[in-house]
């Protein structure tokens, strides 16, 4: 992690996989099988996401019920709804509701975030009786479906996991179309019967400026001018042309007015940002403050996210194996219901050693690492406690970086995370003539992952 913002980040290709890299994810658990290549995400009916809740109903996205109305005997307070968005990440989307709607963005919850780049679907609730109102909302690529009244909000997390189904296109069949199914089919078969790394994907940290760890960084430090001039100025060789010369015009110039008037609508939090500083010079601390407080710990959780995905890479880089575990590895029992880790571990080699393998081979435990925060006592893992203390030096991270004023430590206070990650009701539902690119190949899958895993991570083991 730099001391001080670096002006420029150019990757060599801008490809994907160096901003992985970039970002902690380094290795595949199919590095022996080869990679089928293609594209994902070409358009966006090629990347549809549907959250499952927490009943395991997998959200329809036609599906539309006619409303009840609100009821003060019920004690309804919520209007919860179907938020169906088309190219738009969940922020941007309740923002614009928020102001259709006037009312503030603090009124809305939500169990997850979905996918920017796709069509999706997943529960929504705000404080108020807004059933009507919601109805009648035309927003562009922006859909209201299922508007119902509810006693409680969408809970953070609620949701059991996201159901995909992805097209990836473009796919180089060679002279033989029977050995790349074939090809195919042994890729699925082993991420089906085995999983892969259960990295945080590009999503977590930002698909064209992968920064929002080093944001959240600079914010542990308290150094706020650091963390502007990072979301602000640094520019990456993998964002628009346009974005690139509005931030460096403003890096060279120092101008916040031009700055303000040059920043395309688009980068909204930025012209935010930008403003405060104007009516407030040197307010830095003020120009953070006015990102959405979800937001504000998305950055900061990205940077759990950095060292999760480090301690993993550096882990399988070792030559330590993925689906088995080793002394000092730490496993958790997982719950009957969702199949999601518990509090209750054990170390691996203390004891129960042959109990602890049979119940992950029956899916009834997992290797987990600690998603480090205030609460986190690594003395507890033993093997990635030595794994961390490696990335501590590699990247000049300070051993007590979570715990700062910035922060509500019962906030960030720690967890655990599942190390690998198997898809379930994993099905190929295409095998077929690319209709978009003449002469290749597309393959069209279906599969469920548990909340808080990535499609995008599974995805990159067929392509490679």
């Amino acid at each position: 992690m730099p001391e001080k913002v670096k002006e420029t980040y150019s990757f060599e290709n801008s490809d994907e996989k160096e901003v992985e890299k970039f970002v902690g994810i380094e290795v595949y658990a199919t590095s022996e099988i080869p990679g089928i290549g293609g594209v994902y995400k070409q358009t966006f009916k090629d990347f549809i996401v549907k959250e499952i809740d927490k009943t395991g109903k997998i959200l329809d996205i036609k599906e539309d019920y006619k409303s009840p109305p609100f009821s003060k005997e019920l004690k309804d307070q919520y209007s919860t709804f179907h938020l169906i968005k088309i190219n738009r990440d969940t922020f941007e989307a309740l923002r614009q509701i928020s102001k259709a709607l006037n009312v503030s963005s603090n009124f809305f919850n939500y169990s997850g975030l979905k996918d920017k780049q796709a069509v999706s679907v997943q529960k929504i609730s705000i404080k108020g009786n807004y059933i009507e109102k919601l109805k009648k909302l035309n927003l562009h690529r922006i859909f209201i479906r299922n508007v119902y009244p509810t006693r409680k909000p969408v809970k953070l997390g609620s949701h059991k996991g996201n159901n995909f189904t992805i097209v990836i296109r473009n796919i180089e069949k060679g002279k033989n179309t029977k050995n790349l199914r074939e090809k195919v089919e042994k890729l699925l078969d082993f991420l089906s019967k085995f999983g892969f790394p259960n990295y945080f994907g590009l999503q977590r940290f930002g698909n064209y400026r992968p920064n929002s760890h080093i944001i959240g960084h600079f914010l542990l430090l308290g150094d706020y001018k650091n963390a502007f001039n990072e979301y602000v100025s640094t520019t990456y060789s993998t964002e628009s042309t346009e974005s690139r010369k509005v931030r460096s015009d403003f890096r060279n110039d120092k101008n916040l007015e031009k700055a303000y008037n040059n920043f395309p609508k688009t980068l909204h939090y930025e012209r935010k940002m930008i403003h405060h500083l104007i009516e407030n010079p040197g307010d830095y601390y003020g120009s953070i403050d006015t990102l959405l407080p979800e937001l504000r710990k998305l950055l900061i959780s990205a940077f759990q996210s950095y060292l999760f995905n480090k301690m993993l890479s550096l882990r399988i880089k070792k030559g330590y194996p993925l689906f088995e575990p080793i002394n000092g590895d730490v496993i958790s029992i997982l719950d009957d219901v969702n199949g999601h880790v518990t509090q209750v571990k054990y170390i691996y080699g203390e004891s129960h050693g042959k109990y602890l393998k049979k119940a992950m081979h029956l899916n009834r435990a997992s290797i987990v690492i600690p998603i480090i925060g205030t609460n986190t006592n690594l003395s507890e893992f033993p093997l990635m406690n030595s794994l961390l203390n490696e990335i501590i030096k590699q990247e000049n991270i300070e051993e007590k970086i979570f715990h700062n004023d910035f922060i509500n430590e019962r906030e960030f206070k720690g967890s655990l995370r599942a190390m690998t990650v198997k898809p379930t009701g994993l099905k190929m539902l295409e095998f077929m003539d690319d209709d978009l690119f003449p002469g290749k190949k597309k393959v069209k899958l279906e599969f469920s992952l548990l909340k808080g895993c990535y499609a995008t991570i599974f995805i990159r083991e067929l392509i490679k």
